[in-house]
């Protein structure tokens, strides 16, 4: 069961914006992300075959971050992954609003926001991956 307060964090978030948001937000998102891929049946059959290393960096405030999938088990922390499957790079805003579903990765990627180094097929299975945890918050704060 993913944890309401941690639903509730997320919700104060997304309504104070990307704009507002901080390097706690991203790990709130991560920390979701991991919760939901738990409980999700899409994102459960999505992660079951899926083995990827990505690493975020939030360039304006030196921060970086990883999230692992192998085996249907995700993890993620803080700092630097061995062998990413892909790097991403962009400003807190702009990574924050991707994980908040605020941003589109695809148009951010196209207008320059953010830059991808390594594969780009499992770039856009991150954003899958995102989307798919997205679409389940949605129905989980309709309950609160």
């Amino acid at each position: 069961m993913v944890d309401e307060s941690l639903l509730k964090k997320i919700k104060a978030a997304q309504d104070a914006g990307a704009s507002s948001a901080s390097d706690a937000d991203v790990m709130l998102m991560y920390d979701f992300v991991k919760q939901i891929s738990t409980e999700n049946e899409d994102l459960k059959e999505e992660l079951e075959d899926m083995d990827i290393a990505i690493s975020q960096i939030l360039t304006d405030i030196d921060k970086k971050y990883w999230l692992t999938v192998k085996e249907g088990t995700l993890e993620y922390g803080e700092g630097d992954v061995d062998n990413p499957s892909f790097t991403m790079s962009s400003t807190l805003e702009v990574g924050a609003g991707i994980l908040m579903g605020e941003v589109d990765a695809t148009s951010a990627y196209m207008a320059g926001d953010i830059t991808v180094e390594g594969n780009l097929q499992d770039a856009m299975a991150f954003q899958e991956i995102i989307e798919l945890a997205l679409e389940a918050y949605e129905d989980l704060v309709e309950d609160l």
